[in-house]
């Protein structure tokens, strides 16, 4: 194989190499990218449901991810660095979540500042786990990285 014939392989190898970094990078779901039925689509602010820029919270070498849809609809979505064992650990320890503690384990009243009171507005902190509502609570789901986790305000 002659020089120009290396030369234009290692070119091409290189092309490719980042082509591929740029597609896995394109791919990756963090806290620039909203989720929604299997479509990702850049956040968005608009009047209905807005998505607020995601915060990174807390430390450690786990990574999930947390919606948090409020009263009105607002989204904001978290990403959260743990070392801790469940969900709701996790986000005692970020101070996102305010609790009592019940014969089910926690009790999750208010999240990020918003309180909802089901004898008053009817409304409480629904769990859900990549989407599909969780069948533990906070204090019994284990973190696994990579995952999105949400608590929505409903009826």
């Amino acid at each position: 194989m002659n020089k120009t014939s290396k030369r234009a392989n290692r070119w091409l190898s290189l092309i490719l190499c980042t082509v591929l970094i740029a597609a896995m990078a394109l791919m990756a779901t963090g806290c620039d990218t909203q989720k929604t039925d299997g479509e990702t689509t850049p956040n968005t602010t608009t009047a209905d449901t807005a998505v607020e820029t995601c915060a990174t919270l807390g430390e450690g070498e786990t990574v999930f991810y947390l919606e948090v849809v409020g009263k009105n609809g607002g989204t904001t979505r978290f990403e959260i660095h743990t070392d801790s064992h469940t969900v709701g650990e996790a986000l005692l320890a970020t101070g996102l979540i305010e609790n009592d503690t019940g014969t089910y384990g926690l009790f999750v009243k208010t999240v990020n500042g918003e309180t909802v009171v089901y004898e008053e507005d009817g409304m409480y902190w629904a769990f859900y786990v990549d989407g599909k509502y969780a069948t533990k609570g906070v204090s019994d789901t284990a973190v696994d990285a990579g995952v999105t986790y949400a608590l929505r305000a409903e009826k």
